[in-house]
């Protein structure tokens, strides 16, 4: 049986960024993340909107290892980085006047990973 392996390039990129991160800024949180979504296409994390709202707290800054779909509602905003957003999550997230950004980009504005929840 031939052995897969993943082909998306952005997917690639991003795991070995994060790796290179926890490794030069010593934050196990990027290790965890990219550990997360390196896992097998079967295992990939999903989360719905009324799983954030029920884990967080106003102004919380939490990261997704997979996507975020639609399902349930947002009453208070947060700071969602994840690998992919649905367009009704998208649309809730900045309804309840919170922040998307993707995982590369809270990386980069936090490279020591303070202050970051895993949800998924």
């Amino acid at each position: 049986m031939k052995k897969t392996r993943m082909t998306n390039p952005e997917l690639i990129e991003l795991i070995r960024f994060l790796r290179k991160q926890s490794r030069e800024h010593e934050a196990e949180i990027w290790k965890a993340v990219a550990e997360r979504l390196s896992s097998s296409k079967r295992k990939r994390i999903a989360v719905n909107i009324s799983r954030l709202n029920r884990n967080t707290k106003k102004n919380e800054i939490v990261t997704v290892p997979g996507k975020v779909l639609g399902a349930g509602e947002l009453d208070h905003p947060i700071t969602v980085a994840a690998f992919a957003f649905s367009e009704t999550a998208k649309e809730k997230i900045k309804k309840a006047k919170g922040k998307c950004l993707s995982i590369f980009e809270l990386a980069k504005k936090n490279p020591k990973g303070s202050n970051i929840k895993i949800i998924g």
